[in-house]
């Protein structure tokens, strides 16, 4: 026991203080797959799938399939039975949604579909066809072998599939202009499950996938002897004509080298000391996308690289690699590649000046996808145009082309598709103050008091995995946390919450009543033998619970009941890491690939889904907990498509470096333009120790992101706000403050969120889209449309040029409240206690400027409407208020309401469409009008004479109204005359 005591501590003191290793984690080369596909012949180009006419049924207006035949002269030549035909499912979806689905007829074995994910609501068919705003599916082979139909409420968008003998081709056009077009490049590959070869050797597991670019065994080898022609038959007599006069032994060489039975990786492969047994052989796909006049594409998070996503291949390749997605837990990651890391989002968003596309991979495989720049050819010449070539290991491919237009209006599609995000409670959207680890209660009493000694506000203490008895989740060290309910209480007090850490590998320890209740249920993932899956995290040896099981999902939700989570509360909330799943002792620090779940689907199938599991059982642990009235927060490390469900998801273990610091807005960026909106950065970097400066342009950042949360690695210094005394305690309080602030315009953009899709936290195009200029701008950001932060992320620096979009627009520093021209460089000044930030003309921003310890305790607190007028004398803005923690909302018991100043007139009205059963006591303490021109003498309330305060501030260049006794929740006009 004591050498397996040792062990395990050496092990635990390694991982502690590790740093990536790429040479641990696989890349294109080094798997088989995605070598098979990226690197096809010249011969395999040459063959192609078609649709075969006589194969279309149009199952309705909305709806047909066919099938899809491969097509390779090759096979008559040497007699080679053909591949199973694929079918193909084209369906118009609510929304203007176009769904493609490709898999084979009659499958050996079952192939895995994603499910779970997608929205009922979503999937509906197309509701204009009927009505006669399109015209449903048309086959006009007879004309030009193609099957066409309009649809959008004014038939603007059009598909169009090529049929035989053209190759299999989806054309989406967009204002008769073509948008997207799928499998323009002849990359469809899809390799069809088969019986292995009784010639296959065991001997493949020692080949090395990167092999396979020498190999070349997925085409025709050099010493082939016979010439193909352009279609890729073989026209040398010897072979194609009459073989009687020929060695059969020769023939079949030949007939090996064309159609490979086997080749490496296909059956077993294997990465350092770990070997993938693939139980049913190859089941590989892939295909091309290319978006047509686009040089930008976005998304497919979760990598460390720019937002624009370099180009994969090609002579001015950014990376010589694809991008990568599959689930990892990658410590201190490194910048500026396409490597994977802790989460997978299938997606990428296309932008040019005149349009806006989504194309959503659906599939929970390992992926891989590479980037180019391409020249699409049309009928007019060649278009600049970006392409993307997806390679998927198993599953099908399940292809949404959301047909968008709009940046607004993709969001919309994605959101119907997948789900609009949680709205979270009002505490979750606040400031965060987390460690690995606070050491005990006293710690935790000591860490509060501090925050109130030099007057932070902070909302949620967070404890870390030391925090459990023996790193046994759902319990509690005896000695360093005896009594965790009044802990929690002390804070509650406060209007203070606390979460824990829960993460889903069980400690195996019969006396751990997970452990024991996962034996005796039948709860675990279990090994390719059948047996229960043993791998190495925190606790030591541990098992993981199968999240695919719905027995799993209920038992784990009923563990957070507060009668069997001991020392629990209702400000009791929760955090998933390591929910890759993260494997110390497992291939690429994660879950074999020919594990089982549910006795049916290997992780190799689910491996990108296991997190987002974890997740939603949590959510709805915490959802049961409260008898589904008050909304739970759960901050998930690991992701996938539909995330934004279930809550917060953070960019994991950063590093306390400038360039980490630098990195945060292009990584968040691209989480955001691909439907998660709840998203943040680790203040200060998780690995190292930041230097004062460091750490307070941090926080000057993440005030102004979605998620807010100061964490850091238990081998760092402290570095709580004040650790570095004055002036820095007060540099940091005033950052903290500015999120407070701004808070109600926070909780009105996740509101809006929640009911449009749209992110928080917006690339400068998404509001600009015909601005050119803001394409590829990834060091500032805009907040909603009103606000707009430039961070500072380089050390010394006290200047910094911005870029304010919008030519008619303009811009208020909210600093000096000087007023910029939009659509120039603006060369801002940015000392080191503040950052640039500025807020658009045109706007209404409501605000709470009293400063208190939490959100909680400034629920009664007057409002400040800050209002920016336009060139015109127009602004408007909105306000979402409800309770801050429950589902009344959903009921419509809330306060929503539309300010608007114009004609001289600020008025309020309600957006709510039903009566609010939610009443606000709020009142409006002071309006500051910035921009307003012309005399004026009196304001008065619409419904009455008497005449309201106000002064003028010459500093500001400002109306300032005071006391105007008006409740935020009353309809009311201001005139000003």
């Amino acid at each position: 026991m004591r050498a397996l005591f040792v062990i395990l501590i050496g092990f635990t003191f390694l991982a502690s203080v590790r740093t990536v290793d790429q040479s641990k984690f696989r890349t294109c080369a080094e798997t088989a797959f995605c070598g098979r596909h990226r690197n096809q012949s010249p011969e395999d180009l040459v063959a192609y799938h078609e649709i075969k006419s006589d194969s279309v049924k149009v199952v309705s207006d909305h709806k047909l399939t066919a099938d899809l035949i491969l097509r390779d002269d090759r096979y008559a030549v040497f007699d080679v039975p053909q591949p199973v035909p694929l079918v193909l499912e084209a369906t118009l979806l609510v929304n203007d949604v176009v769904r493609l689905r490709i898999l084979e007829r009659d499958p050996l074995y079952p192939r895995y579909e994603v499910s779970g994910v997608l929205e009922s609501s979503g999937l509906r068919p197309f509701p204009h066809v009927n009505d006669g705003a399109a015209s449903g599916f048309k086959f006009s082979a007879s004309v030009d072998r193609r099957i066409r139909t309009k649809f959008g409420e004014n038939s603007e968008y059009e598909l169009v599939l090529h049929t035989s003998p053209d190759p299999f081709r989806a054309d989406l056009y967009i204002n008769n202009e073509l948008a997207v077009s799928v499998n323009s490049e002849n990359l469809l590959k899809f390799e069809t499950y088969r019986v292995r070869p009784s010639s296959s050797a065991d001997s493949n597991a020692e080949t090395s996938a990167i092999d396979l670019e020498e190999d070349n065994s997925d085409g025709v080898d050099a010493d082939v002897e016979c010439e193909l022609d352009s279609l890729g038959q073989c026209v040398d007599e010897t072979i194609a004509g009459d073989n009687s006069g020929e060695d059969p032994e020769a023939s079949k060489e030949v007939v090996q080298k064309v159609f490979p039975e086997d080749s490496p990786g296909m059956w077993e492969e294997k990465f350092g000391t770990h070997t993938d047994t693939k139980k049913y052989g190859p089941s590989s796909f892939g295909m091309d996308i290319s978006f047509v006049g686009s040089k930008d594409v976005y998304g497919i998070p979760e990598h460390a690289s720019t937002f624009s996503l370099k180009t994969t291949k090609g002579e001015n390749s950014g990376y010589n690699e694809p991008y990568r997605l599959y689930n990892l837990d990658v410590f201190e990651y490194d910048l500026d590649i396409p490597m994977a890391l802790y989460g997978s989002i299938p997606y990428l968003v296309s932008h040019d000046s005149s349009k806006s596309v989504g194309v959503l991979w659906l599939n929970s495989a390992e992926t891989f996808v590479d980037i180019s720049d391409t020249e699409f050819k049309t009928d007019s010449g060649p278009i600049s145009s970006k392409t993307s070539h997806w390679i998927s290991e198993s599953g099908i491919i399940d292809l949404f082309i959301l047909s968008g237009s709009t940046p607004s209006k993709v969001s919309l599609q994605y959101a119907t598709l997948t789900g609009f995000p949680t709205l979270p409670p009002k505490f979750a959207i606040s400031y965060h103050q987390c460690r690995w680890n606070y050491r005990d209660e006293a710690d935790v009493e000591e860490v509060d008091a501090k925050f109130e000694e030099h007057d932070i506000p902070y909302d949620v203490l967070w404890l870390d995995i030391e925090h459990t008895d023996g790193k046994k989740y759902l319990t509690w060290d005896s000695h360093k946390f005896p009594n965790p309910q009044v802990m929690q209480e002390k804070l509650a007090v406060k209007s203070r919450k606390m979460v824990i850490i829960v993460d889903p590998h069980i400690k195996k320890d019969s006396s751990y009543f997970v452990h024991s209740d996962g034996i005796s249920k039948d709860l675990f993932v279990k090994n390719s033998e059948g047996k229960v899956y043993e791998g190495w995290c925190w606790p030591g040896t541990v098992n993981y619970l199968d999240f695919f099981s719905q027995k799993v999902v209920d038992y784990w939700a009923d563990l957070f009941q507060f009668d069997k989570h001991s020392g629990s509360t209702p400000s009791l909330f929760v955090w998933n890491d390591m929910n890759e799943p993260s494997v110390f002792n497992g291939p690429e620090v994660t879950m074999p690939k020919d594990c089982v779940h549910i006795d049916k689907w290997e992780h190799r199938d689910v491996h990108n889904l296991y997190g987002m599991e974890v997740h939603s059982a949590t959510y709805e642990g915490l959802l049961r907990r409260s008898n589904n009235e008050v909304r739970p927060f759960v901050l998930s490390r690991s992701f996938f498509v539909g995330s934004q469900k279930f809550g917060a998801i953070w960019t994991g273990d950063n590093k306390a470096e400038w360039s980490h610091l630098k990195a945060t807005t292009p990584m968040l960026l691209s989480h955001s333009i691909a439907g998660l909106p709840f998203v943040g950065a680790d203040v200060g970097g998780f690995f190292g120790n930041p230097d004062a400066e460091l750490l307070l342009r941090w926080y000057q950042m993440a005030a102004y992101q979605p998620f807010f949360r100061g964490h850091a690695h238990i081998d760092t210094k402290r570095r709580e706000p004040w650790v570095f005394g004055d002036p820095w305690t007060e540099r940091i309080r005033d950052a903290i403050r500015s999120r407070y602030i701004h808070l109600p315009y926070f909780y009105t953009l996740f509101y809006q969120s929640s009911q449009d899709g749209k992110p928080i936290m917006r690339p400068l195009w998404y509001e600009y889209p015909s601005d050119e200029r803001t394409f590829q701008i990834e060091d500032q950001f805009l907040l909603g449309s009103d606000l707009l932060i430039k961070p500072i992320t380089e050390a010394g620096m006290t200047m910094t040029t911005v870029y304010l979009p919008g030519k008619t627009s303009h811009w208020i520093d909210m600093h000096s409240f000087a007023r910029f021209q939009g659509g120039k460089d603006h060369v801002i000044g940015a000392p080191i206690d503040q950052i640039p930030v500025f807020q658009r003309a045109g706007s209404v921003i409501p605000r709470k400027e009293r400063f208190r310890r939490s959100s909680g305790l400034m629920k009664d607190d007057p409002y400040t409407l800050f209002i920016i007028l336009d060139s015109e004398g127009n602004s408007s803005g909105e306000l979402f208020e409800d309770d801050g923690f429950s589902f009344q909302f959903s009921k419509g018991n809330f306060v929503h309401r539309k300010f608007s100043f114009r004609s001289n007139v600020l008025s309020s009205i309600s957006l709510n469409r039903n009566k609010s059963l939610f009443q606000s006591s709020t009142f409006i303490e002071r309006i500051v009008i910035i921009g307003y021109e012309g005399t004026l003498q009196t304001i008065t309330r619409s419904d009455s004479n008497v005449p309201i305060e106000w002064k003028l501030d010459r500093e500001m260049d400002s109306i300032i109204v005071k006391k105007p006794n008006l409740r935020i929740s009353d309809d009311f006009a201001l005139e000003f005359s």
